[in-house]
């Protein structure tokens, strides 16, 4: 019985860490990977800075401050839309997943 539970548990821990890993992906897919590349190697409209190498708590100041409208250069009006619309917990998770490239 006692391996069963714990078997069990370790199966769900697993399932949790594959669904949030799995969130995280796509919501770069979806959102981000259209102008920055699939694993954030591209400049975005030939401009910004790479993605890829920068920190999650980088990454997490600038969309907050795209949401805030205090960060951003001459095209910031495009990662302002988009920022926007994210969520706290969206901004965590793509956060994770760029500073994992």
């Amino acid at each position: 019985m006692k391996n069963v539970i714990s078997i069990s548990a370790i199966i769900g821990i697993f399932i949790v860490a594959v669904t949030s890993t799995s969130f995280s992906a796509s919501l770069f897919q979806q959102r981000c990977a259209g102008c920055h590349g699939s694993t954030g190697n591209k400049h975005a409209l030939g401009t910004s800075p790479l993605l890829k190498g920068q920190s999650k708590e980088d990454i997490i100041k600038k969309l907050n401050g795209y949401q805030e409208g205090t960060y951003g250069g001459s095209k910031k009006n495009i990662m302002q839309s988009q920022a926007k619309s994210l969520s706290n917990e969206q901004i965590e998770k793509l956060a994770e997943e760029i500073s994992s490239f």
